[in-house]
């Protein structure tokens, strides 16, 4: 029994070892687009959505050191991919309608509090939003997604 656990005991640094061998690329493509200097929100917003939303949302994602060691790194590479695949803030989009439905699905997923999510959060307290930060940022996205709907109906 007692070399039995030796020889798990010794297994296991190794197969940690080769395990960082699997580890996915950590990519940040160029930005297209940038919604903050696209939309320009006022200084408030920005910072709140940079901190809550662009390390999984953008091409400017922070990779923290657990992003670089198996096998919280498949989860992590995976959650950013995901993430950036649903919703890019470095792709935004110049037709104001599109933009607009975008800003609206900012504004729907801060209502209903899906995003940030708690696992992330736990994490990076810094993306935690006050009741007031989420305000904010809701009330400027459904002005400014009101504002591009007008421009593009006149």
């Amino acid at each position: 029994m007692k070399k039995k656990l030796k020889r798990i005991a010794l297994a296991l640094p190794v197969l940690f070892l080769l395990l960082q061998l699997t580890n996915p690329a950590r990519t940040n493509p160029p930005v297209k687009r940038d919604f903050i200097v696209a939309a320009n929100p006022p200084a408030e917003v920005a910072a709140t959505i940079r901190a809550a939303c662009y390390d999984c949302h953008s091409h400017e994602t922070q990779w923290p050191i657990y992003s670089r060691i198996a096998p919280s790194s498949w989860l992590v590479v995976a959650d950013v991919n995901d993430g950036r695949e649903h919703f890019n803030f470095s792709d935004w989009p110049e037709d104001s309608t599109r933009a607009a439905k975008k800003l609206d699905r900012v504004n729907e997923v801060l209502d209903y509090k899906e995003m940030p999510p708690k696992k992330y959060t736990a994490l990076h307290p810094e993306a935690r939003l006050t009741d007031v930060q989420r305000k904010a940022v809701m009330d400027w996205t459904e002005a400014a997604a009101d504002k591009l709907r007008n421009s593009t109906n006149n």
